[in-house]
């Protein structure tokens, strides 16, 4: 990154000191003539200011900065300086070290007034040196800004592209779940009328004929189904290794293999699973999954508090787990709960994920009923 592409303050701040340099420049160059402005001295130090401003080509301000210099020596040095810092911080530090090398040579030949050798014999040298180094110093640092803000970038990129890739995999993973309850679901509906077909001769024939057309409806339903969602489902590799699926399943299970499994667990349970919408009983038991996954990564022998709410008007699930150890096992990428939050939203409900207080940690989600949702007692 060079000046010209930097923020506007630096570009105007550049402009502003060479400017000022090139005035000062004018006036040194003036006290050395005895007061006058119009000399030849003069023109050179503000064609060097020109160059610098312009910076175009590359090589034009360091070769008239380094002949203004070489000719009349200490009046033009700061504009030296400029260009010399200039050429190191763009990493051109063989033509940085040449342009200082000629100056300090032909100085010593012409002789000017105020010669770079005056009034130190190797004070020029030292202040070319430091305007060298500086400029390798600031290059270097301007370069590492600018590779540490790419990384950042890519990793920022990286992230989205992952999120994005949770969340398609969750949507994929509840079409597969919502393709198994509708099928079963439908399946009943066809059997069901199947058996009352076979008793056709003893019902009404508007009522026979109303049992086959629904017969009829459900499997050819239960076709389109797989048709449109069977896609979507995980590839045979990646279904050996899912999880049971949910429908089969309660949460009730879940804490049992916990319990089982070493884990404390305390389970509270309000109303009845029956009188949520099957979306929410899968989400709910997606999310005490993941959290009593998560509680055995993160906080390994530390107690979990468990609420699930199946009241209207809302289905609630609230999990907290005490501090604990981290387990010595990989710990995955962490985009478990990216998949939960795109889960719960899909059914209008919002999910909160975060610090409890006191080093717990709390994962609640909440989701609205449907309008037509019931309510039920309470067990615990």
């Amino acid at each position: 990154m060079s000046w010209d592409e930097g923020p506007a303050w630096r570009v105007y701040g550049r402009g502003a000191l060479v400017v000022l340099l090139t005035v000062v420049a004018v006036q040194n160059t003036a006290a050395t003539m005895n007061g006058r402005y119009a000399t030849l001295a003069a023109v050179a130090a503000m064609a060097c200011g020109a160059a610098l401003l312009v910076r175009r080509p590359w090589l034009l301000a360091p070769a008239l900065t380094t002949l203004a210099s070489a000719v009349w020596g200490w009046p033009l040095l700061s504009l030296l300086l400029v260009a010399l810092f200039e050429l190191a911080a763009a990493r051109r530090t063989g033509a940085a070290v040449a342009c200082a090398v000629v100056a300090q040579a032909a100085n010593a030949i012409t002789d000017p007034p105020i010669s770079l050798w005056t009034p130190q014999q190797y004070g020029s040298s030292l202040f070319l040196l430091l305007a060298v180094v500086a400029g390798l110093w600031v290059g270097g640092r301007r370069r590492l800004v600018a590779a540490l803000g790419t990384q950042v970038e890519h990793l920022r990129l990286e992230r989205e592209l992952r999120e994005q890739a949770a969340r398609a995999a969750e949507r994929s993973r509840i079409a597969a779940e919502m393709h198994d309850v509708l099928a079963h679901r439908l399946s009943l509906i066809a059997l069901h009328t199947g058996v009352l077909a076979t008793k056709a001769d003893a019902l009404p024939e508007p009522v026979a004929e109303r049992l086959a057309l629904l017969r009829t409806a459900s499997t050819e339903a239960l076709g389109d189904l797989r048709d449109v969602l069977g896609a979507l489902r995980d590839t045979p590799g990646d279904a050996a290794s899912a999880p049971p699926a949910p429908v089969l399943r309660e949460v009730d299970d879940l804490v049992e293999e916990a319990r089982a499994a070493g884990q404390q667990v305390g389970f509270t349970v309000t109303g009845n699973p029956e009188s949520a919408p099957v979306a929410h009983r899968l989400a709910a038991y997606r999310i005490v999954q993941e959290a009593l996954s998560n509680a055995r990564k993160h906080a390994h022998g530390a107690p979990v508090t468990l609420r699930l709410g199946w009241e209207a008007p809302a289905t609630t699930v609230e999990i907290i787990n005490t501090p604990g150890t981290p387990a010595s096992a990989p710990v995955d990428s962490g985009f478990g709960l990216v998949g939960l939050r795109e889960r719960v939203t899909a059914l209008g409900g919002h999910l909160h994920a975060g610090p409890g207080g006191a080093g717990a940690w709390r994962l609640s989600a909440r989701i609205p009923h449907p309008p037509a949702a019931g309510q039920n007692g309470v067990r615990t």
